[in-house]
């Protein structure tokens, strides 16, 4: 899987670098049965809604996984990036989940056709 990072109107320090790849590292697991599919590939945006507001929501992030046949988008605002970012991995977690389901149900069905 590969990773690609962006940051908007926000630096990417090493330690966010270091807390994204921790969080969205486990999914790799769950993809690996598309890489014989095609690459799959994780883009991640973070960023800074506006520079003049310090309260509220201000932090965004988004991450989008293109697997083969399908694209999974997930968004989130937050006062905080790291909660941003965890908010965005559970998003993803429970799209993964749910692709990966109704592919196996769908497998299924053919499979029992067959015979």
């Amino acid at each position: 899987m590969r990773v690609d990072i962006l940051g908007n109107k926000l630096d990417l320090t090493p330690s966010i670098k270091k807390y994204i790849n921790d969080k969205f590292v486990p999914l790799e697991k769950a993809l690996s049965r598309f890489e014989h599919e095609g690459e799959t590939v994780l883009f991640i945006e973070i960023a800074r809604t506006t520079r003049h507001h310090k309260k509220g929501n201000v932090f965004y992030a988004e991450a989008t996984i293109k697997l083969p046949g399908k694209t999974i988008r997930a968004e989130h605002f937050d006062v905080d990036v790291r909660t941003s970012i965890d908010a965005v991995k559970d998003v993803l977690r429970e799209e993964i989940k749910k692709f990966k389901e109704k592919k196996q149900e769908k497998n299924g069905k053919k499979r029992e056709k067959g015979f």
